[in-house]
């Protein structure tokens, strides 16, 4: 079951991340958040000038509303709807990038390195006190972006 997160333009521009915060609240006080998995999704509302070319990921209001969020939330990847393109979309939120007519979206290669890396400790620090097992899912994540992880690096993440 999909929850969407409705955003408009007047909590962007306030920074006003109940819309979410709200969503999360419910879902934590479950108490089963597992069950939550990949079910994220955001309906961006935000009005600007039909002129305007640029992704919402360009805009630099929708991007700090983002970077906010994720600095309250740095789990969140968990939660979004990967298949419905959530995690692509969070992520260009977070990750200097350009856009390429033939290649689609091109993300600085030391900011993205330095992103999944920053995800992949917060996930697999998080998910262990949940005790989710989280090994396949933090691998599944980072092969989206394009990284391999060997299952050493997470001997080496699980010593104390």
């Amino acid at each position: 079951m999909t929850i969407a997160i409705a955003l408009n333009s007047d909590c962007i521009n306030n920074l006003d991340l109940s819309p979410a915060r709200t969503v999360i609240k419910k879902l934590l006080a479950e108490g089963a958040i597992a069950s939550h998995e990949q079910q994220i999704r955001f309906d961006i509302n935000y009005e600007r000038n039909p002129d305007d070319p640029r992704e919402l990921s360009e805009i630099p209001e929708v991007r700090l509303w983002f970077i906010r969020l994720d600095a309250c939330y740095p789990w969140l990847l968990f939660l979004l709807d990967w298949k419905a393109g959530e995690f692509a979309r969070y992520t260009a939120m977070l990750v200097p990038h350009q856009f390429n007519r033939t290649e689609g979206i091109q993300y600085n290669p030391e900011a993205l390195e330095i992103f999944v890396m920053q995800k992949v400790f917060v996930l697999a620090d998080w998910l262990k006190q949940l005790g989710i097992p989280s090994q396949s899912r933090i691998k599944s994540m980072a092969q989206m972006l394009g990284y391999e992880l060997d299952d050493a690096f997470f001997e080496l993440i699980d010593e104390p």
